[in-house]
């Protein structure tokens, strides 16, 4: 069963980010719809180490509101493909960006064996537990030799007390995982930092509309208490964002 903290931070405030951009305009959505984890500098090295280009089918798994299949479809060329479990995130998508949605989770992909020539996975190994089934279940579907970016938090030390739905690996786990599961490491990287200031105001305003209309509802409550208890295990240095490039063999 999905932890109720995890649908309201990945399902509720999806529907509500659609709803906010819809009234500041399209020019919020992918900085908002890319909420968490992703930024214009992390994309761009993503897009680069996976050498995407036009007419690549990119599968997006756990991609959430769809803000960096979006980003990659502007800016490569590619044909998205959004795996999503969560309805409400997944209508969201829909309704920003007009991208393809497949409601289904990682360890169950409703497509062909080799039908697919890249894919990320962003924000999304550390929520899951069955971490090796997702992995299995990517290089499933990829064509050999295909290129996977992954977005993961990563955890300096196992972490016994982590927020609801969170199962952190630890840079050695999070290697052999992907090792047994037939992928080879190419390269890895902390994530940039930097974010410019034109993405950070859009998404706050997205934010700032958010809080106004929802700020009295439990899911917001409950959303709000995972950021805070994210927010200082990243201060504390127990996690970091680390982007990875891996291929399938």
């Amino acid at each position: 069963m999905t932890a109720a903290a995890m649908v309201a931070e990945f399902d509720d405030v999806a529907a509500w980010t659609a709803e906010a951009v819809e009234d500041l305009g399209d020019e919020h959505a992918i900085p908002a719809a890319c909420r968490g984890s992703a930024s214009p500098a992390a994309l761009a090295w993503l897009a680069e180490a996976c050498e995407l280009s036009a007419g690549d089918r990119l599968l997006d798994v756990g991609a959430g509101s769809g803000g960096p299949a979006a980003w990659a479809a502007k800016r490569f060329g590619v044909r998205p493909i959004l795996l999503e479990p969560m309805p409400a995130a997944g209508r969201a998508a829909s309704k920003l960006f007009g991208l393809p949605v497949l409601t289904a989770d990682g360890q169950r992909i409703p497509l062909r064996t080799d039908s697919v020539d890249v894919a990320w996975c962003l924000g999304v190994l550390c929520t899951v537990e069955d971490k090796a089934a997702v992995l299995r279940e990517i290089h499933r579907v990829l064509v050999p030799r295909a290129s996977l970016g992954l977005l993961v938090v990563v955890a300096d030390r196992p972490i016994t007390d982590p927020p609801d739905g969170n199962h952190f690996p630890t840079q050695s786990e999070l290697i052999d995982l992907l090792e047994t599961s037939g992928f080879d490491v190419v390269e890895q990287i902390e994530r940039p930092a930097a974010v410019p200031l034109s993405w950070t105001r859009r998404a706050q305003e997205v934010t700032a509309l958010i809080s106004a209309r929802y700020r009295t509802h439990p899911a917001y409550t409950l959303a709000n208490r995972q950021d805070t208890r994210l927010a200082a295990l990243f201060d504390h240095g127990h996690l970091s964002l680390q982007l990875l490039h891996a291929v399938s063999l």
